[in-house]
């Protein structure tokens, strides 16, 4: 099995102001570890595949970043779209870039740049268990993860019937019953209790099923990707914006599910980093410059400046040279409210 890893690590991370910006998003932040987002990314995978059959797929405006990041990478592997149109172009554009090199049978593993993983090799079993199990069964394989609380800022995945020839364990591969989006806390719950997984965004196919299933499912897509050939400005000028979940998943007969139980967590605010990075004896999550008394439950960013917390509980503090930013954890996840309202010279500086 030809296998290739492909990351996505576009966009500018908008939740995570004032810290992400669009040079500098959060993908290439140390949020997690004191590493950036991506480089903990490429560090996990680089023992399946190597740089060479590694693509990261990003915003035209990161792609010097990216390769300063990572040097390893050859140029051409980075893929810079010239505008952001939703996962399933990126995704059809890199099938068909892998198809191009190594041929329909090799197989793609997707994950994103910006996931904490908690058991980095339970995480590689189960992305070569994915890869196998596309690679023998010619199916679109999706990794759905055992959840540890009703969240309802995830999709879910309702398991089907188990397919007994797949690699693994028995009934460890299942059909998808079907997606379901972002729930409410009352469904959220009752679907975590029915068994429900959480849908992460790892996908594993072989790069020919993959484009099958555009050219027989995406209408969006597929006509751009004809008539692009290998020019990609004109690929992303025509191509029409749709989530891989919405334009393939949902519309296919071919989508297999695993569960995956490695610790995963998708950093995608601020009050996210209190679940991911180590506690204080106090139960904060700080990094940086920072000293806490008689407070618990904050999380604290702090560059090139110190913070100092007294008698406060369940906060968010972000700090850095010129601008500090204090919320709480429960409106972290609604930034952009603040954003919307806020003056372009604050916003902005």
């Amino acid at each position: 099995m030809i296998r290739w890893n492909v990351v996505l690590a576009g966009g500018i991370g908008s939740r995570f102001w004032p810290l992400s910006t669009p040079a500098r998003p959060k993908q290439l932040l140390p949020l997690v570890t004191d590493a950036p987002m991506l480089r903990d990314t490429l560090d996990r995978l680089r023992p399946s595949a190597p740089p060479e059959r590694t693509l990261v797929l990003t915003n035209a405006e990161l792609r010097d970043a990216i390769l300063a990041l990572e040097p390893t990478l050859p140029p051409e592997n980075v893929v810079a779209e010239p505008r952001p149109a939703g996962t399933c172009a990126a995704l059809a554009w890199a099938a068909s870039l892998i198809a191009r090199r190594d041929g329909p049978e090799a197989v793609m593993v997707c994950t994103h740049a910006d996931w904490a993983i908690g058991d980095v090799p339970q995480f590689r079993d189960t992305l070569d268990r994915a890869a196998e199990t596309a690679a023998t069964t010619h199916a679109l394989v999706t990794v759905g993860i055992v959840p540890s609380r009703p969240d309802t800022g995830f999709g879910y995945i309702q398991p089907g019937t188990a397919i007994e020839s797949a690699p693994g364990a028995a009934g460890e591969v299942r059909r998808v019953a079907r997606f379901v989006e972002k729930p409410d806390q009352a469904r959220a719950t009752q679907m975590v209790a029915d068994g429900f997984l959480w849908n992460s965004g790892i996908f594993a196919w072989r790069v020919g099923d993959l484009l099958e299933e555009i050219a027989a499912l995406t209408p969006e897509v597929q006509p751009a990707l004809v008539a692009a050939g290998t020019n990609l400005e004109r690929f992303f000028a025509d191509v029409q914006s749709i989530a891989i979940d919405v334009g393939v998943l949902e519309r296919s007969a071919r989508v297999l599910v695993l569960a995956g139980q490695f610790g995963w967590d998708d950093v995608g605010t601020w009050a996210a980093l209190h679940r991911v990075r180590q506690h204080d004896g106090q139960d904060n999550a700080m990094s940086g410059p920072t000293y806490a008394l008689a407070a618990s439950g904050n999380v604290v960013h702090a560059e090139g400046t110190q913070v100092v917390l007294y008698g406060v509980n369940d906060l968010v503090v972000v700090a850095r040279e010129g601008l500090v930013m204090v919320t709480t954890r429960e409106h972290a996840a609604n930034l952009k409210t603040l954003l919307d309202a806020m003056p372009a010279e604050v916003r902005e500086p």
